[in-house]
């Protein structure tokens, strides 16, 4: 299977359709109301960055599911589902592809003399907690096929879900490297709501942070992406950060919003529709492509720098090495994952 290729400007990895993947069966259940779960079995788990991909502190990922629940309207990954035969939109957000047998495949591989034991990042694609693993718990799995095989590995998620697995962490990470990071980048209930309707709250995403704490493991916290003139304010991230550094994160990372592919398509029409004022101003900003302008990407450093430092967020000089794919962040402390 193709499951390869976790850069920006790469394809991640998906088939083209279904029935060619391994497909064993479609499953509808009232507990995930509107959501359709499709099991497959992998052939393989580790994915391989391509040389020059993408300029990232890990060359391997592992992702259990394609597709993700938690529906933000800004998300990288929506293109990828457009491999499998369906459209980066709402099916992104409900047909989600599950590789049942991942734990067992990378057990295989990581018994091979050739594995050189490099870090493995979790969650740069879709979300590895989202509501999909409260009724497969594939993470288990893989935590402890890695750990075993004397594997460092990061976890990125906006799933509340990774605090059944704290135990299993703390316990794994006394034989290897772990990272631990948590996505948070809307503070605002209101706007939360509009943009990752999905995803946990703010305030339960906070007491993550806290019990990931609690647990004894460092939190690195990815305030990104930030939007522009949605939630880039000074007031916003300034209140944004406060709580972070209050549930006792270690450090963070910001920058702001990228549009990639047909996610770009999906974003705009939602946008016109939330906030249809901005779409003019939007449409000026990435004119050019993907990414942000300098000048803009430039401005988020200089308003975001003074808040981490205000709220003590510097004071942690571990980094976390398992960002997701995106532009270099507008403002860092603790040495920026993308580096």
């Amino acid at each position: 299977m193709r499951w390869a290729g976790q850069g920006i400007d790469v394809d991640d990895g998906a088939l083209p359709g279904l029935q060619r993947i391994g497909l064993i069966r479609t499953v509808r259940t009232p507990q995930f109301e509107g959501i359709t779960f499709h099991e497959v079995l992998c052939k393989s788990a580790l994915n391989k960055i391509p040389e020059g991909a993408a300029v990232l502190p890990f060359r391997y990922t592992v992702n259990g599911y394609r597709g993700c629940s938690h529906a933000c309207r800004y998300c990288f990954a929506r293109p990828t589902h457009e491999y499998l035969d369906f459209d980066p939109g709402q099916d992104f957000d409900s047909q989600v592809v599950v590789k049942t047998n991942v734990a067992e495949v990378l057990r295989r591989e990581l018994r091979r003399p050739s594995w050189m034991r490099e870090t493995v990042a979790l969650g740069t694609n879709t979300d590895p907690y989202q509501r999909a693993e409260g009724r497969y718990a594939l993470m288990p799995g893989i935590i402890g096929a890695l750990a075993d095989f004397g594997t460092p590995f990061s976890i990125l998620t906006k799933g509340t879900l990774l605090r059944r697995d704290l135990p299993l962490l703390t316990e794994v990470a006394r034989r290897v490297d772990v990272s631990v990071a948590v996505s948070l980048a809307v503070g605002d209930p209101n706007i939360h709501a509009r943009v990752e309707p999905g995803t946990p709250s703010p305030q339960a995403r906070l007491g993550l942070v806290a019990a990931i704490r609690n647990a004894g493991l460092d939190c690195h916290v990815m305030v990104a992406p930030v939007l522009p003139r949605i939630t880039d304010s000074e007031e916003h991230l300034d209140d944004l950060l406060g709580r972070i550094a209050a549930a006792g994160a270690t450090s963070v990372t910001v920058f702001g919003l990228h549009l990639r592919g047909s996610t770009r398509g999906w974003f705009m029409d939602w946008l016109a529709a939330a906030y249809p004022h901005l779409v003019g101003e939007y449409r000026n900003l990435y004119r050019r492509g993907a990414y942000l302008p300098q000048q803009y990407r430039a401005m988020l450093a200089q308003r975001a720098a003074p808040l981490i430092a205000k709220h003590g967020l510097t004071r942690d000089g571990r980094s976390f090495r398992g960002a997701p794919t995106a532009p270099p962040p507008a403002a860092t402390s603790a040495q920026p994952a993308l580096f």
